[in-house]
């Protein structure tokens, strides 16, 4: 089978998940369940990133060890993969020193070799929020353009990594979309940022001020710098250098990333890679930010959406179709649990969950209920209709156009709605039993297209037909009443 490897971002530890990484991950599974659904041989890695000076001080100020405090929050993003039916085939931990440490150091030492590390002392601005040392340029109004805060000034004797060496070769892998960075507009950004000079980035901290880190080879006084140890992961977790699995499996073919770390990922990644001499990934998709009621999520407004909180109350396939729908691919969206109620209500509960219901009921209510799924449709135009259906579906993947693929799927329902409507099936005519076998046989090709998006759905929906019974896919909430079966 044709290898594919996907990798989410990972989480930096420093607190408990919220809905913007859960709309991170859902994205990367479609993706993984769709290419296993075509028959390839996918590899999908998430995980989290565990060192550096904000987690020291949140361990601190939560009156921890670093690791106590990483191991309790990393088990809570493993604890939401699988809340959220994430098909992960692995979870990297940075702070993993059999299996992530050893390939930080093998990066670290060449690096070092080819001449791409050198020791300086740096004067400069650091911004605690990036774990990032910016330049001038890079400020708002005299602050870092994400955290909106001014950015410390600090002294400090570092190792450097050579980024800007690499400038035109990225340029060039960008410009020819060797690296291909999705959306354009953000291509456009990194392309921008070279133009505009890269410079050398600090690849290390003094072990005086960050002591929550892998230490530097061969120099007692330095911790490898978060970055430097964060992006690795990517290939740590295949084994580099010599593992089956990084043979196999690198180049990664999508990489899954919020707008806030696509410098990291299309600069600093692609240049370490280039000096080990590694391939580049292919693609790098880009997702925007989650607001909530028009506001940026925030622990000192309170308004931070809790994931597990939405599970446990609608189920996971619904907060997954409400943040693939709702949640425009590439740019910001806004959360409020209003528009989520009403995309439940309307989209699923008295979209596809009824017509699943009327239908079903309708089936077992004429005939035996098995003996009305054919292979064929009896009507051709519901051939036509599924046929455009799945290429409409795989040209929006294609181009990681999750919500547009749902309104191609969500077509088919309301496709099905009208048919019922004009048909009637639920009284008696010559044509009442094709008429229902036609629904039923839509139904299981709508379950075909779900399953990337909605999993537990999808398999639901599956047992119903093969059962003969059909159960209430998503009760309603609120005061919205689904149509009648009959």
């Amino acid at each position: 089978m044709k290898p594919y490897y996907l990798t989410s971002s990972l989480p930096y530890t420093n607190a408990y998940p919220h809905i913007g990484f859960a709309l991170e991950i859902i994205q990367a599974d479609v993706l993984a369940r769709w290419h296993r659904q075509k028959g390839e041989d996918v590899f999908f890695l998430t995980g989290t990133d565990e060192h550096g000076s904000k987690i020291a001080k949140a361990a601190a100020d939560a009156g921890v060890s670093p690791q106590e405090f990483t191991d309790k929050i990393a088990s809570r993003f493993q604890e939401l993969t699988k809340v959220l039916t994430i098909s992960n085939d692995d979870f990297i931990r940075t702070t993993d020193q059999e299996r992530h440490w050893p390939a930080v150091r093998e990066v670290w030492d060449r690096l070092y070799k080819n001449e791409d590390l050198e020791k300086r002392t740096y004067t400069g601005l650091y911004c605690a929020g990036c774990e990032a040392f910016i330049t001038e340029k890079e400020l708002v109004n005299g602050q870092c353009h994400i955290h909106k805060k001014e950015p410390e000034r600090i002294q400090e004797e570092n190792w450097f990594f050579k980024l800007s060496k690499y400038a035109p070769k990225l340029k060039e892998k960008i410009e020819k979309n060797e690296l291909r960075i999705i959306p354009e507009s953000r291509k456009n950004e990194i392309l921008q940022v070279i133009h505009q000079e890269l410079q050398d980035i600090s690849f290390s901290r003094p072990k005086e001020k960050l002591q929550w880190g892998i230490p530097v080879s061969g120099d007692d006084s330095s911790v490898i710098y978060v970055w430097a140890d964060a992006l690795t992961n990517y290939i740590s977790a295949l084994g580099y250098p010599n593992g089956e699995n990084f043979k196999k499996y690198w180049p990664a073919n999508v990489q899954v990333v919020g707008k806030d770390i696509v410098r990291f990922h299309a600069l600093i990644w692609p240049a370490m890679l280039l000096s080990l001499g590694v391939e580049l990934p292919k693609t790098l998709f880009v997702h925007g930010f989650i607001t909530v009621d028009g506001q940026k999520m925030s622990k000192t407004i309170g308004n931070v959406v809790d994931p597990f909180e939405r599970v446990t109350k609608y189920g996971a396939d619904a907060v997954r179709y409400f943040l693939l729908r709702e949640i425009p691919s590439m740019e910001d969206g806004d959360f409020s649990y209003e528009k989520f109620e009403t995309r439940y209500n309307a989209d699923l509960a008295g979209g596809l969950g009824n017509l699943v219901a009327r239908v079903l009921t309708l089936a077992t209510k004429i005939s035996n209920f098995q003996f009305l799924i054919s292979n064929q449709f009896s009507n051709p135009n519901f051939q036509k209709l599924t046929d455009e259906t799945k290429q409409k579906v795989e040209n929006a993947l294609d181009e990681f156009q999750f919500s547009e693929a749902l309104v191609a799927i969500w077509e088919v329902i309301h496709a099905c709605d009208k048919y019922i409507d004009e048909k009637k099936p639920w009284a008696e005519s010559p044509e009442q039993k094709q008429v229902i076998g036609d629904l039923l046989l839509v139904i299981g090709e709508l379950a075909q297209f779900l399953a990337p998006f909605l999993p537990e759905t999808s398999e639901k929906i599956a047992k119903q037909l093969a059962e003969g019974k059909g159960e209430n896919l998503f009760p309603r909430v609120g005061a919205l009443q689904v149509g009648n079966f009959s």
